[in-house]
Parts: structure tokens; C-alpha cells; sequence
């Protein structure tokens, strides 16, 4: 394990991006990041305003704002916290409490961004303004949308009420329920363990059933499992979506007695009952079947907020409208986005952000240069999700646009190793709050170019 670790660390330390710029470009200089305090002066114009500052927000204001200097970044962000969301799997699962997962958002700020501790409220990419509920009116030159996903319990008859009534239902995508997960492990006795997935898009798609791997091995360590029947509800028609890691999954699944239900789409819940009802998705009339269960972890569904949804920014399906490849809007090109509420087609996690940080410098450099930024950035689409399959196992999935994997290390991560879930556990969560939302972390690009001595794209 510390080989590993220590091979990770010398190559992110010296990796400051994968782009490479001409000597005119705005991005050459140096990197830093410090505190900030919320802005209160209103209707001021900035080179730079970034909307949200969760992970892909956060790291663009800190490279931002470390480049163009004091005054030219503004972020609108109403929340006091900074979440780790990939950590929510180990809080449910026992392994980290959920304060481990937040830092303030003040700590995390770049001192020299104007901070606006207020919602958005208007996107108007006509006028190159945002303005917030208080009534703050920024102009920008460059737009940053990062504004992530909703979750939107209530969508789910009776899940808002579950969650609020019983404690042997749980949800870990919320950091107001995630502690519930391992309390229900606990006081699990015997009956059906149901976990769900949405048909809908979400964020990280194998969180929902990372947490069953981990209540598989948590009942057989306990004495559970002779009592429990594990059920995975899938709304979508697979397991997973990359070929490789479906296989290995369903593999998982069969030797641990699992049952995996697709195209299962949970409509309703009633926890007075212990109920809850599924769609089948695979029929051409609607058609619904019922399952008892003694403990639940439910996936809501999620979209991005109304805010973009009913901007002239969004699509049909409310997400922002970006070329894939850059993050450039399609039609306003000073407008740029990343993370959850783009309509980038790759799984919504954590490293496809750290990726689309890199895409967007490239994207913003080109720009600034009258540039096309479709002859410098080029995103592939990279994204993992560490498949947590118990205590102390894990299947690194690492796949592009096109589903192919697009693994880092020079071995098959198709395979559950223990190193991988130290990675996961152990050493993601320092690259994240050290590296990531400083905007120094865009990926493992140059890392798996090195580890495969150039063959790997």
C-alpha cells in the first residue's frame, strides 16, 4: 500500500495540469490558495464570476483567482459548508463519521474572490449578468456555472416522510440523513434489505449500491446474513454501465446471494407499512409490484436547480448545454460549466470534476486568446467511481465517453483489491481537500500515460 501511495503522491505533486499553453496564454504563473470572507459590496463587475461553489465551483474560483488576482473572481454560494460527498459511503458504512466529510466554506475560499453568500437567483447570459436573491446584480466577462444537482426527495411519494419517521429507512446522498445508514445496520434483524437506484440521472452511480456491499459484509461479520435478504432495485435495464465493471459487479452479486432486480423504479414508499412500490420500467403498460422491507437505502432522484432549469442557459432536459469536449456553452461562448448540471455524457463524480477543471482551463485560455478552445481542450469524458464491495475491498472503475475503461494503474482494476479500497478510504479524501478544490488536481492523466510508459490514452 505505500508503494502505491507513495507513486500517486510524486506524480500529483508534480502535476500542476495536463494542458499545454503557448506563452501568451493567462494561465502561466503560480498557485496558491487562502480564506476568504463573504463580499457585501453590490452591482460590481468582475472578469470572472463563477455560480456554486461545490467541487468544480470551488476549484475554478481557486485557479481563477490565484491567475487574475484580487477583484476579478466573484463566487455566489449561499451554503456555510463544503461537503467530500464520495465520503458519505464510508459514513454510512461505519467507517467515518460525517463531520470527517465537511470543512467551512470560508476556510476553502480564496481570500482575493469576492464571495456572495446568497443563492442565485437570475442567469441572464444576455446582459453577462448574475444576480442573487438579495438583489446583487454581478457583471461578468467569463461565466462559471457550476451549480450542481438538487436532491429532490419529495418526488418519491412518501420517502420525504420515511426518512424523517423511520430509522430503519435511510439515505446516504443527504448529509442530514447519512448517519441513519449504519444505525439501520445495526438494529437490522431479519426481513428484506432493499437498496434502490432511480432511472434518472444521478450523482455517482455506484454509491447506491456501494452501501449494500458494505451492509453484505457488515450482516455476515455480525451474524446477520442468515437472517437477511439483500435485494438491489435498479430502475435502469443494468447493473452498471461500462460492460467490464457490470460483469465483475453481477459476478459479486451472485456469489453473495444478491438479488438484482432491473428496470425496478421506486414510485412510492409507506413506511406505516413497511412498503415500498416499484415501476417496471420494461413494460409497455404500467405495471407495479410491492416489496415488505425490515430496513431501506433509497436514491432520490436529482436535477439541476430551477434556477438553470428556466435560464435560457438550460436544454429541453434542464441541464446546461455544453460541447462535450470543452465545456463552452453552444450558444453563449463566454459561458462555460462543469459537474452535475451540464449535459456531459459521463458519470457525475467527483474525478469526472477534477477532469473538467483541467478542460475548462484549457477551454477559458483559449477563449481569452481568441482561440478555439476545440483545438486545445479535448475532455474524453474521464470518470471514476472506487466500487466499495465490503470492508476492505474495492474495484477502482475508471471508463471514458464511450464506456471503454480507462484505467490508471498498469494491472486489471477489474479485479477487488484491497489497495484500491485504501486508496479510496485513505488517500482520496487528502487529494481532494489538498489538491482538488485548490484547482491543482485535474486527474490522473499524466499518472496512467506514466504508469502504461506512454501506451494509454
Amino acid at each position: 500500500m505505500a508503494s502505491v501511495y507513495k507513486v500517486v503522491s510524486s506524480q500529483f505533486l508534480c502535476q500542476r495540469s495536463s494542458v499545454k499553453l503557448t506563452s501568451a496564454s493567462p494561465w502561466r504563473g503560480s498557485w496558491y490558495s487562502t480564506a476568504a470572507e463573504p463580499a457585501s459590496s453590490p452591482q460590481k463587475e468582475y472578469k470572472f464570476v463563477v455560480a456554486g461553489a461545490g467541487s468544480g465551483g470551488m476549484a475554478m474560483a481557486n485557479a481563477l483567482t490565484r491567475k487574475f488576482g484580487k477583484g476579478k473572481v466573484a463566487v455566489v454560494e449561499p451554503s456555510e459548508l463544503h461537503f467530500y460527498q464520495p465520503m458519505w459511503t464510508l459514513v454510512g458504512g461505519g467507517i467515518k463519521t460525517k463531520e470527517d466529510s465537511s470543512r467551512t466554506m470560508s476556510s476553502l475560499m480564496p481570500k482575493g474572490a469576492d464571495w456572495y453568500k446568497d443563492r442565485v437567483a437570475k442567469l441572464d447570459p444576455d446582459n453577462n449578468t448574475v444576480s442573487t436573491t438579495q438583489g446583487d446584480v454581478l457583471k461578468y466577462e467569463y461565466l462559471i456555472v457550476a451549480l450542481g444537482f438538487e436532491l429532490n426527495i419529495s418526488s418519491i411519494k412518501g420517502m420525504q416522510e420515511a426518512l424523517d419517521e423511520d430509522p430503519m429507512f435511510c439515505c446516504n446522498y443527504s448529509y442530514n440523513y447519512v448517519d441513519k445508514t449504519f444505525k439501520a445496520f445495526q438494529n437490522f434483524k431479519k426481513g428484506n434489505a432493499i437498496f434502490t437506484q432511480p432511472a434518472s440521472p444521478i450523482k455517482c452511480a455506484g454509491a447506491p449500491q456501494k452501501i449494500m456491499y458494505l451492509a453484505h459484509d457488515y450482516f455476515r461479520k455480525n451474524g446477520k446474513l442468515q437472517d437477511a435478504n439483500i435485494i438491489f432495485n435498479q430502475g435502469l435495464p443494468k447493473i452498471f454501465g461500462v460492460p467490464k465493471y457490470a460483469a465483475v459487479l453481477t459476478d459479486i452479486c451472485k456469489s453473495r446471494d444478491i438479488t438484482v432486480n432491473v428496470n425496478h423504479n421506486l414510485v412510492e414508499v409507506r413506511h406505516d407499512k413497511k412498503e415500498a412500490i416499484f415501476k417496471l420500467m420494461d413494460k409497455e403498460t404500467p405495471e407495479y409490484v410491492t416489496y415488505q422491507y425490515e430496513m431501506m437505502h433509497a436514491t432520490p432522484h436529482m436535477s439541476p436547480p430551477e434556477v438553470l432549469k428556466s435560464s435560457p442557459l438550460a436544454g429541453p432536459a434542464g441541464f446546461m448545454t455544453v460541447n462535450k469536449h470543452t465545456g463552452q456553452h453552444t450558444k453563449y461562448s463566454n459561458v462555460v460549466g462543469l459537474g452535475d448540471c451540464t449535459d456531459i455524457p459521463t458519470s457525475r463524480t467527483a474525478a469526472a470534476v477534477a477532469a473538467q477543471t483541467g478542460m475548462l482551463k484549457q477551454t477559458l485560455a483559449a477563449i481569452m486568446n481568441n482561440h478555439d478552445p476545440e483545438k486545445v481542450a479535448h475532455y474524453d469524458g474521464y470518470t471514476s467511481c472506487p466500487l466499495i464491495t465490503g470492508y476492505n475491498t474495492c474495484v477502482l472503475a475508471e471508463f471514458d465517453f464511450d464506456l471503454n475503461p480507462l484505467e490508471t494503474f498498469p494491472f486489471d482494476q477489474g479485479k477487488e483489491r484491497r489497495t484500491m479500497y485504501h486508496l479510496k478510504k485513505d488517500f482520496m479524501p487528502q487529494l481532494y481537500w489538498n489538491m482538488m478544490v485548490k484547482g491543482l488536481w485535474n486527474g490522473p492523466g499524466l499518472m496512467r500515460k506514466l504508469s502504461h510508459f506512454g501506451f494509454s490514452k
